[in-house]
């Protein structure tokens, strides 16, 4: 049943003028001395009488019908007397006791719902389309991503833009911008800092840093560590051309210009295998300890190591608009999951970095 509340500016116009007006159609029904006044080429039929008729055809009382419709009784028997005028024939038998439909009115109401229906439709249609969005969206990401929020941000943006295709890849360390700065993805879920010539970042989140050790490492029975402690072993690190990434993790900002001793890998599993080995240290997000454990290796807290920045990068000069979007959904999957956010971010407790015991192995 069509929704008739409200009363929309919108018009039905049976056709559109033509160079030779139609002439007037004479409807005869009940009183046979009226003539309609409705031409096609001239007379519109406002929706609003269109559904004040529906109305009172449902409910069969000019009362019921204006409360319905929220507009005076004297209002809407005006409206249906020129509706009535319009087509030349009576639409309703009224009596004291009832209202009825004429023959002409049961005929006009098929239609008419019809008419009202039909432009309800496309309304709503245009309106879906309008809002609709389309297009594609490449998401590259590095190993770990975004940790526990990747799903609810991927699966998030798909429930809120299901027309839109998404192409997910993931990019190995080496391209810390995860696709973003050779324009292989256009949004990249990355860690921070890296070279941001060019690239945006907006952070997801933060979370300290560990020291992976092999379990026969001299540090290996540590409840926590500092940087100074580290600085003397080889450290592993990917191998990169991101300036800024290479000194975040191998600490050079602690080295007063000492070169670091490098051992270069090229995988997660490579820098493993180094730890594990005792060849070298790693330094690592918290989240090493949740997502790659190995009985070999210890993770330690670092007690005056910056944090990790987890965010979201794009290109500074990006055209495409779901970007935007991407980061709109993220925002809001951040703000829906503050415990989760809390747990990455303080995976030790309040009292990390204090003496507390984080040792994992």
């Amino acid at each position: 049943m069509s929704s008739v509340n409200g009363s929309t500016s919108c018009t039905w116009s049976a056709a559109a003028p033509s160079s030779r007006p139609s002439p007037p159609i004479a409807v005869r029904a009940g009183r046979s001395s009226d003539r309609s006044r409705y031409d096609p080429g001239i007379t519109d039929l406002h929706t609003r009488k269109l559904r004040y008729f529906i109305a009172v055809a449902e409910e069969l009382h000019f009362s019921r019908a204006a409360a319905r419709l929220f507009v005076a009784q004297q209002a809407l028997s005006r409206q249906i007397r020129e509706l009535e005028d319009e087509l030349g024939t009576p639409l309703f038998l009224r009596s004291s006791r009832r209202v009825e439909l004429t023959a002409a009115g049961v005929v006009f109401l098929a239609g008419a719902r019809a008419v009202v229906d039909a432009l309800d439709e496309a309304v709503a249609t245009t309106v879906r389309t309008g809002r609709s969005v389309t297009g594609t969206l490449r998401v590259g990401f590095c190993p770990g991503a975004a940790l526990e929020l990747t799903e609810p941000i991927l699966s998030g943006f798909r429930d809120r833009y299901p027309d839109v295709t998404v192409e997910l890849h993931e990019v190995p360390l080496s391209d810390p911008s995860a696709g973003v700065a050779g324009g292989a993805s256009d949004v990249g879920i990355v860690r921070a800092p890296l070279t941001t010539d060019g690239i945006e970042v907006e952070t997801l989140f933060t979370e300290p840093l560990v020291a992976a050790v092999s379990v026969r490492h001299r540090l290996a029975d540590r409840a926590t560590v500092n940087v100074a402690e580290l600085l003397t072993d080889p450290i592993t690190l990917t191998r990169t051309e991101d300036a800024a990434y290479r000194a975040f993790w191998s600490l050079e900002a602690f080295r007063d210009g000492a070169a670091p001793r490098i051992v270069e890998t090229r995988s997660v599993t490579e820098e493993v295998q180094f730890v594990s080995a005792g060849g070298a240290i790693g330094v690592t997000a918290a989240a090493a300890i949740r997502y790659m454990p190995h009985p070999s290796i210890r993770f330690i807290p670092i007690s005056d190591a910056p944090r990790s920045t987890c965010a979201v990068g794009w290109r500074a000069d990006a055209a495409n608009p779901l970007i935007d979007r991407f980061r709109e959904v993220a925002r809001a999957v951040l703000e829906q999951a503050p415990q989760l956010v809390s747990a990455i971010e303080d995976p030790f407790g309040a009292s990390a970095g204090t003496g507390s015991t984080t040792t994992v192995g």
